[in-house]
């Protein structure tokens, strides 16, 4: 089954300068539906399926899934503090803050001045040593920590599993579902192999042309970031909603799929980062209704039925899974432009999925 509105939304893109190149793939009731690329992936290269690309943000979730597998399994407590894995998090305040505060983006502590060109050991120092923010009650507010809290969530995996968090995340939740051809950042061996098939991300909208980031040198590459830095074709993203709407396909079971994807708060919470109100699971995104009656992920546009599950990517991707169609659609692209164009990018083709699919209609 083609998609025709989708694809030339995204050939738009292209001629409207929005990215280079792009992959969608769509399943409905878990048969793959489209798996298609646009564009280039780089100058005088064609973006094709199979090419790895940078999820960016959208590859939280999968963090968020190591993190359940732990809970399934005994092996940590939701509602224990941080600091019962990690004693050095208590400093500033934080020793109330506990793994679903990490989970919810409640926590409060956005500590800034941390990356991937820092090693693992000095970002965990930084985020351990910072305070928590002023006037703030774990669990009363919320506010999107882009990666401060996943960090601390990786070293928690660490110590529980005695593993790296790269190896325990590919080999405990990647390869378990399938997703044999992604990786949550690289060793050296396999950069080496793999760069050539790597998809460089451009910034948009700049005078001169495209603009890329270095993300994709081995420098950032082989970096571990349980917030950003998984590497992979959009199908493989897409599998890995597909295994959550199959109610965890082995890896987690339905009820704990049924915690990861139930909103912490009935009518969601004002976010002090995204400034809008947002109905966050534990690390995913849920499609809900606001007091305004508009989406909290408006993002998955109209269609999207409540419920609906998933991730963004910074400026560049989108990946959710809709129970209510049986519908998974990624969305990621190589090409970053300013916020409001991407949100109003990714919203115009997921709308334009469902038309296609004949799923626009009450």
């Amino acid at each position: 089954m083609s998609l025709p509105t989708a694809a030339r939304l995204l050939e738009e893109g292209i001629a409207r300068g929005l990215h280079p190149g792009a992959q969608l793939y769509v399943s409905l009731g878990g048969r793959t539906v489209a798996d298609l690329a646009v564009g280039e992936s780089r100058p005088g290269a064609p973006m094709t399926p199979d090419l790895l690309t940078l999820w960016l943000s959208a590859a939280k979730p999968l963090t968020a899934v190591a993190v359940a597998r732990l809970w399934q399994d005994g092996a940590l407590d939701l509602d224990e503090p941080v600091a019962r894995h990690l004693p050095e998090f208590a400093q500033g305040g934080k020793e109330r803050v506990t793994v679903r505060h990490l989970l919810t983006h409640t926590g409060g502590f956005r500590t800034r001045d941390i990356g991937l060109l820092r090693s693992w050991e000095e970002n965990l120092a930084r985020i351990c040593a910072a305070p928590l923010e002023p006037g703030w009650t774990p669990g009363a507010r919320t506010a999107y920590q882009p990666a401060s809290s996943w960090f601390v969530l990786g070293e928690v995996i660490q110590r529980i599993a005695g593993e790296p968090f790269q190896r325990h995340l590919r080999e405990r939740v990647l390869l378990a579902l399938g997703m044999d051809g992604s990786w949550p950042g690289m060793p050296p061996e396999i950069y080496g192999t793999l760069r050539h098939r790597l998809v460089p991300a451009y910034r948009a909208g700049l005078p001169g042309g495209w603009r890329p980031y270095p993300w994709d040198g081995e420098a950032y590459v082989g970096r571990s970031s349980p917030a950003e830095n998984a590497w992979g074709p959009a199908r493989e993203l897409g599998r890995f909603y597909e295994a959550l709407l199959a109610g965890g396909r082995g890896a987690l079971s339905p009820a704990t799929v049924a915690a990861l994807t139930t909103p912490a708060a009935a009518d969601g919470a004002f976010d002090e980062s995204l400034k809008r109100v947002v109905h966050w699971g534990l690390g995913l995104r849920i499609n809900g209704p606001t007091a305004d009656g508009l989406s909290g992920a408006a993002e998955m546009g109209r269609h999207a039925s409540p419920g609906s599950f998933g991730h963004g990517g910074f400026r560049s991707s989108l990946a959710f899974a809709d129970p209510g169609h049986g519908l998974v659609l990624v969305l990621i692209a190589n090409g970053l432009p300013d916020g409001p164009e991407h949100r109003k990018r990714v919203r115009t083709v997921a709308e334009a999925v469902y038309a296609d699919l004949g799923l626009d209609r009450p």
